[in-house]
């Protein structure tokens, strides 16, 4: 490998077949691993085991369960596949994060079976390196060892929560609580769990001598004594203690070892078949059985977030379950023809869930049925209404369920029964479905009101098994029932009448202008480039870690950082509302429901086009300029690297159209009417 390093006439691809008459196979394989590119495509590939029935082909109802985190979109779930909420526990739920994967449930006669894809692994080192660096500045901090071993073990945005795959180590933290002792939570201490806290413990030392190396010295050379620049100081420090770190031989020597002890986890597995890469990272394991309890059980090591089993569980490491099998709900005797899928929830606050990102998207657009689930006695709050806004101005909204949960927890004086809670409920709607109409349009209230007349459940106690006896319960299942016939009663859209709609293309650069000015005012706080009380600045390892994301790990997003969704989401909003304003109709003007039925035609084909149009804008043709912004350190480094972000990226991918034309304006403005025109014409329309 190091003669290969050495020999820069065999670096080309095309030299490939040259190197193989010198060197070992396994050696070429790992050198050319990246260079051959190309990303693993992880649906196909859990396709290529089990494929996922469509309705285009079969009987079968794809319906997407969506809702805010601890809404219980996973306990529906449940409830639907037959899963037992105490002896089977599949698939796990909690109130705060747990579902981080894609989630498949086919419920179909047969034997159990399985196929399980797992995140790549330079995706699991770049987050362990991103943990290692907060732990980092946490000993440097003086923060305590069992803090400092939290931010090794737990990423911070919780995708990555290491302490299910390797243990809590062997640091005990103090606690709030006298009785925390008694638990009996910890797996007991077996030969591989030992030598795993011998290498945390390793890594712990490490990361206290990192941060005593680099960390006082880096101080004084600072000079921070101006109290006026702390802020700038602390973002330079941070910054700079981050880069010496990770240049650090035993930076990385704490990243191998740790790595290390993930990928031995893998040899737990005593069933199935575990594919890899030519680097020997899993790439899937699959596995079928007729033995229902074996097959839970060992699904459980993938998809569990049972605290006693800490240390051995692989659930951080997984980006897609999908299990088949004869899973029917215990409440009805009819066996539904369903694909169930789950995901990660939705986030709680304004700021945390204005965008759905662009793999939910995709997941929207794939199936027959999208379930809103919401809390019944907080509903309508910002990460439904997102999902709404998404769904209408998608062209979506005829896929829309609303399942209200935790009906049984609304209560009150003035709710004497059902009908009254139910009527409690649906009041809360109303201001919301208004104020969506507001931003985007007449037509989406009166689609998603529709919606809500016609599709809605109203579920309690859906994390026990039913009692049909119980009259709470027996209303749960009938209500269960009502949402099964539900999804398979969504059909595919009827045709449009023959009239078709005008626009004019003035109306089209005036929604444009709007949505790159929405885009770029959205961003620029965030950058901190301007001040929007309402709006706060993003800290500067989350743009940094946005930038390495798409760098390095060619995706594009970070957590909650959605750029390419975000111009999305403002066009798509914009001309939703455009698409509802025609000049008028090449034959007599339809109905309001024949209107939708057009609108909703153009808004889903050209909400396609749309993700091409801001993926290409935002990252595909500025790979450059975020390597650069990437690259940015020493003094005010955080600085340039927002700077460089919003004016070479984001000004340029969306600048907004005004009365001074130039090369960048009239190429968007080009781009967005293409597209549009295309959209518009293949269902008839004309764009003018």
């Amino acid at each position: 490998m190091n003669t290969l390093l050495a020999s820069p006439n065999l670096w080309d691809l095309g030299a490939r077949e040259q190197a193989l008459t010198i060197f070992d196979q396994r050696v070429v394989d790992i050198f050319f691993y990246k260079i051959e590119g190309g990303e693993t495509d992880f649906l196909a590939l859990r396709d290529s085991v089990i494929e996922l029935p469509s309705s285009q082909n079969s009987d079968y109802r794809r319906a997407l369960f969506l809702g805010t985190t601890g809404a219980g979109k996973t306990t529906a779930l449940r409830q639907i596949m037959g899963t037992d909420p105490l002896k089977e526990r599949f698939p796990s739920t909690s109130t705060a994060k747990t579902t981080v994967h894609e989630t498949e449930v086919i419920l179909r006669e047969g034997l159990y079976s399985a196929v399980i894809t797992f995140f790549p692994m330079e995706d699991v080192r770049e987050h362990l390196k991103e943990c290692v660096s907060a732990a980092v500045l946490a000993a440097y901090r003086k923060e305590s060892d069992a803090d400092q071993m939290r931010r090794l073990l737990t990423h911070v945005n919780q995708r990555f929560r290491f302490n299910y795959v390797l243990g809590n180590g062997s640091v005990k933290s103090s606690s709030d609580f006298d009785d925390d002792g008694d638990s009996n939570s910890d797996p007991e201490d077996s030969e591989l769990l030992i030598r795993t806290n011998e290498v945390l413990s390793f890594a712990l030392e490490s990361i206290k001598i990192l941060a005593e190396l680099y960390g006082a010295s880096l101080r004084t050379e600072l000079n921070a004594t101006d109290e006026k620049d702390q802020r700038v100081i602390d973002e330079l420090f941070e910054e700079e203690l981050d880069k010496r770190t990770r240049e650090d031989e035993r930076f990385q020597q704490v990243v191998d070892a740790v790595m290390d002890e993930i990928e031995e986890r893998f040899t737990l597995l005593s069933n199935g078949k575990l594919q890899k890469t030519k680097v020997g990272w899993p790439l899937s394991w699959t596995w079928e059985t007729e033995d229902r309890n074996a097959f839970i059980s060992e699904i459980s090591r993938f998809a569990s977030n049972y605290a006693p089993l800490f240390g051995t569980l692989l659930t951080p490491l997984v980006n897609g379950v999908r299990v088949a099998g004869p899973f029917y709900p215990v409440w009805t005797n009819d066996k539904p023809k369903l694909v169930l899928l789950d995901g990660e929830g939705l986030g709680h606050t304004p700021r945390s869930m204005s965008t759905i990102s662009t793999t939910l998207s995709k997941r929207i657009d794939m199936v027959d049925a999208v379930i809103l689930v919401d809390n019944a006695t907080q509903p309508m709050l910002a990460a439904p209404v997102a999902a709404m806004k998404e769904l209408v101005s998608s062209g979506n909204s005829a896929k829309l369920i609303f399942a209200f949960t935790h009906f049984d927890k609304v209560s009150g004086d003035n709710l004497p029964s059902p009908s009254a809670r139910a009527d409690h409920v649906l009041a809360s709607a109303e201001n919301v479905l208004s104020a969506i109409g507001e931003d985007l349009g007449p037509f989406a209230e009166r689609a998603l009101r529709a919606r809500l007349a016609s599709s809605r459940v109203f579920l309690a106690n859906l994390d026990q098994r039913l009692d049909i006896e119980c009259k709470d319960d027996k209303r749960t299942a009938t209500q269960l029932s009502k949402l099964l016939e539900t999804i398979d009663g969504i059909v595919e859209r009827p045709k449009p009448i023959d009239s078709r709609p005008i626009y004019d293309r003035m109306n089209l650069a005036l929604a444009v202008e709007r949505a790159a000015e929405s885009f770029r005012n959205g961003w620029r706080p965030r950058l901190g480039l301007s001040g929007k009380h309402s709006t706060e600045k993003e800290h500067w390892t989350r743009i940094k870690a946005l930038s390495r994301h798409i760098v390095v790990m060619g995706a594009d997003h970070y957590d909650t950082l959605h750029p390419v969704a975000d111009l999305r989401k403002e066009l798509r909003q914009r001309l939703y509302i455009l698409l509802q304003n025609p000049v008028g109709w090449n034959g007599p003007e339809p109905t309001d429901d024949d209107k939708q039925i057009i609108f909703d035609a153009i808004a889903d084909d050209l909400n396609r086009r749309l993700f091409d149009l801001s993926l290409r804008r935002v990252k595909s043709e500025r790979l450059a300029d975020w390597r650069h912004a990437y690259d940015e350190s020493g003094p005010r480094s955080t600085f340039r690297r927002a700077k460089l972000i919003g004016e070479s990226i984001y000004d340029l991918a969306a600048p907004v159209p005004d009365l001074t034309p130039s090369p960048d304006r009239n190429a968007f403005l080009q781009d967005v009417a293409t597209v549009t025109r295309e959209s518009v014409e293949l269902v008839g329309a004309i764009l003018n």
